[in-house]
């Protein structure tokens, strides 16, 4: 069953639930994609950690438990293997976080061509907030395309194009950088589908059209969120009064309130 919403749906940007979102958006985005340009291109996850301060929530892939060793009692008998020295030790830095990506590959020169970005909260605030910029700015300087896909209400200005040029209101973006050409934006109101947009490659290649709102809707599906979202309430973070009003109006036609 769809989400309720024609677009991107506001429950899912609950910091409990986008770190899902977030994974199976980029991962069936890859699927999408690699069938449809092999084998010109590969299109690859990447993966890099940002270090996040507390008291910023994170959400680690794995989560490791550390149990008591069990010695036998000293009059049992039985020999204690004890452990060889390490080389070295440390201790963890505060808290890590981290974020995958996608690379699209041209495989005759190994070349990255083209960086897709799904944008997380620890890219648009913080420490964090400026070290995407600062990859951004390497990845603009590079001849490399970027495109970024912004489906979070919260946080700074972050994707690649002047929000002063912006012409109507929204409350998500998606914006393609193309190498040394400049740059489009979709600017998407809570009311409206998410886009089609075309992933550029390297010329004379033309774009790969990629349907957001059908991989979306995969993500909604397939993560069960209508068994657990209780649009009784209202979305975190919260909307603006006049989206409010009418997410209120369009929960109650489908009968979600």
């Amino acid at each position: 069953m769809p989400s309720p919403f024609p677009g991107m749906d506001p429950y899912l940007e609950e910091p409990s639930q986008w770190p899902g979102v977030h994974q199976r958006l980029i991962t069936y985005m890859a699927d999408a994609m690699q069938p449809r340009i092999r084998p010109r291109y590969h299109v690859l996850i990447g993966e890099r950690v940002y270090i996040a301060e507390p008291p910023q929530n994170f959400y680690p892939d794995v989560t490791l438990l550390q149990y008591p060793a069990q010695r036998a009692p000293a009059d049992s008998g039985v020999a204690v293997a004890e452990p060889d020295a390490p080389t070295a030790v440390g201790t963890y830095l505060d808290a890590a976080q981290r974020q995958p990506f996608i690379e699209i590959v041209h495989a005759d020169t190994g070349t990255v061509v083209t960086i897709v970005e799904v944008l997380s909260p620890s890219n648009k605030s913080g420490a964090g907030h400026e070290d995407y910029l600062r990859k951004q700015e390497r990845i603009l300087s590079s001849g490399t395309h970027l495109v970024e896909i912004d489906l979070l209400r919260v946080g700074e200005h972050t994707v690649a194009c002047p929000k002063e040029k912006l012409p109507v209101p929204y409350q998500y973006l998606v914006c393609i950088n193309r190498a040394a050409q400049g740059w489009a934006v979709y600017c998407i109101p809570l009311q409206h589908h998410l886009p089609r947009i075309g992933i550029p490659l390297r010329k004379p290649d033309a774009d790969l059209v990629l349907d957001l709102q059908e991989l979306y809707n995969r993500c909604y599906d397939n993560g069960s969120y209508e068994d657990f979202i209780d649009y009784r309430c209202p979305p975190t973070p919260p909307l603006g009064f006049s989206d409010a009003e009418w997410a209120e109006l369009w929960l109650k036609a489908n009968g979600q309130r």
